[in-house]
């Protein structure tokens, strides 16, 4: 895995798509070193046959599909798939340009995501949104010399978070849902990403490394009353909310391998749910919030499992 000093200190490590290519290789030579012991844990059931790298896993509002990011045959860009694991298709198949991060609106009919127009070694990262057939594809936040990434839209579907670094620092904004009135949220000097909204919409939870290393915290949905949920000494990144607004899911490699975690809402409770040798990454709740489906290398590929949770 990158130093700790490395992460911090290239802001968008953990999010862009070409240095998460190098965190995946790093973790899984981590994960050979120090193999987790299995322990009890609800069975998780595969259902897909992808094997390609993939990451950034969301179920749709309906439960009907899943949303990810898909490395294939050199490309990355977005694929949906029937939650039994058929039907897998790119999103956009005519854009070869790359494309990820994506996230379904509340009423399920668009996805927002992340378009990286690729300049010499680098890209301009901007957001646009797109139907979920793949049709209109239009841009909602121009590229402005920032990496712009991690959009997710309230419940309400009025507001979008994400993630920018306009302002020379990783931080967490909001804006309309039409891409107006970006307003930003957090301004630590440390790197923060990965937001997610609660149920409510009253709270936003995120990763961020301004206690040395990368941890949970939640805010109020308009940058008030900043708590930390977790303080592990290793890495917790990726909080996902659950439906019922009780909990969140997140991922930590605190085991010595990455592990999908599950906790109470204040942060209590902190309890790891796959305990598995594998790599466990990227959980997405059921609409229901009686199963996490997550991505997984257990079987050699990466591919979705899902578990049945408690």
């Amino acid at each position: 895995m990158p130093t700790k000093f490395s992460i911090l200190h290239s802001s968008f490590f953990i999010l862009h798509w070409r240095w998460l290519l190098i965190l995946v290789n790093s973790a899984l030579v981590l994960a050979s070193r120090t193999p987790c012991v299995p322990a009890q844990s609800p069975p998780a059931i595969k259902v897909s046959s992808i094997h390609d790298f993939i990451q950034h896993l969301q179920w749709s509002p309906d439960g009907k599909r899943f949303l990810f990011t898909r490395l294939r045959g050199g490309k990355m860009g977005l694929w949906t798939m029937n939650s039994d694991g058929s039907e897998a298709a790119a999103l956009l198949p005519k854009t070869t340009q790359p494309h990820f991060d994506g996230h379904w609106s509340p009423d399920g009919k668009h996805i927002v995501f992340v378009h990286d127009i690729p300049q010499g070694t680098d890209g301009k990262l901007q957001i646009d949104v797109v139907s979920a057939d793949g049709s209109g594809q239009k841009n909602l936040l121009p590229n402005t010399g920032a990496f712009e990434e991690s959009p997710r839209w309230s419940p309400d579907g009025k507001k979008i978070a994400w993630t920018s670094t306009r302002d020379k620092n990783q931080d967490i904004w909001v804006m309309d849902a039409d891409g107006k009135n970006p307003t930003r949220l957090t301004s630590d000097q440390a790197a923060d990403n990965c937001p997610t909204w609660s149920p409510d919409g009253k709270r936003l939870a995120f990763a961020s490394g301004r206690g040395g290393n990368f941890d949970i915290f939640a805010m109020n949905a308009d940058g008030g009353d900043v708590r930390r949920l977790t303080t592990h000494p290793r890495m917790d990144y990726w909080p996902v909310w659950s439906p019922a607004g009780d909990r969140i899911a997140f991922t930590s490699n605190r085991d010595g391998n990455y592990e999908i975690y599950v906790m109470n809402a204040d942060g209590t409770e902190q309890h790891n749910i796959t305990n598995h040798p594998g790599q466990d990454n990227f959980a997405a709740w059921s609409p229901d919030g009686r199963r996490l489906a997550f991505i997984s290398n257990r079987g050699g590929g990466y591919d979705i499992y899902v578990a049945e949770i408690k």
